[in-house]
């Protein structure tokens, strides 16, 4: 299923990013830009699990709840990780208006994944 994929895919680069932040940035990044850096992976962490978990979700009881959860935790780890790896690293602070969105799409994930979640208890 390509959600697994993609969830198992989203971990092995937040595993990455991790090390890479811990072991080669920490002597190039400011605190505060270690602390961003730092966030941005363990959001991309947790929500490649989510994401995971999504693609069970969605292989045991297939629904729309669960593959648009699936689809806005990825875009969240794009738009969220994404945008707090870029400003850690530099990118212009015009960047971070970015952030919030890609933090509710990630709610809205979770909201979608309770959807279905929900739809699947009301059909028993």
């Amino acid at each position: 299923m390509r959600l697994g994929m993609w969830g198992a895919l989203f971990g092995a680069v937040g595993v990455a990013a991790g090390a890479f932040g811990a072991h080669g940035l920490r002597d190039k990044l400011d605190p505060a830009s270690m602390a961003t850096f730092e966030t941005a992976a363990r959001y991309q962490l947790v929500h490649a699990l989510a994401l995971v978990v999504t693609a069970q979700r969605a292989a045991q009881h297939p629904g729309r709840a669960a593959s648009l959860a699936g689809g806005l935790f990825a875009a969240g780890i794009v738009l969220f990780s994404g945008s707090l790896y870029a400003l850690a690293l530099g990118a212009p602070r015009i960047v971070g208006l970015v952030t919030p969105f890609g933090g509710l799409v990630f709610i809205a994930g979770w909201v979608a994944l309770a959807v279905s979640y929900a739809g699947n208890e009301a059909t028993r």
